[in-house]
């Protein structure tokens, strides 16, 4: 009843694939990781970046995980009704030591973390 809204059909195809059509498979990841060479990889190399900043619970999760990328999120904030949002840290493999330090960093910096209030 959500698939619509949120986005499952791609997890239904998925589930349709077989290996009957094993080489859509092996040329959709060939694409996915030219696709990731030819992105976040080779604008962050370029601009000689640590780390991409995004909202978390937005598509940035995909993308790294599409590319094999590692990400850390943390609190960011709280909306006009206290609610919680963070902020993602993501990266090239291999820098998980880099994103920890940054999102720690962060943390430390805007003290933005508090305890749960739960109401009686």
């Amino acid at each position: 009843e959500k698939l619509k809204e949120y986005g499952q059909d791609i997890f239904i195809l998925a589930e349709s694939l077989n290996r009957s059509n094993s080489s859509q498979v092996k040329r959709a990841k060939s694409n996915l990781k030219e696709l990731s060479r030819n992105g976040i990889e080779k604008v962050m190399r370029e601009k000689k970046l640590d780390a991409i900043l995004a909202p978390a619970n937005t598509p940035v999760y995909t993308i790294l995980a599409i590319g094999g990328y590692p990400g850390i999120s943390v609190p960011a904030g709280y909306d006009e009704e206290g609610v919680p949002f963070g902020i993602c840290f993501g990266g090239l493999r291999g820098s998980e030591p880099k994103l920890i330090e940054i999102a720690y960093s962060f943390e430390q910096a805007t003290h933005v973390r508090r305890p749960p209030t739960f109401k009686s």
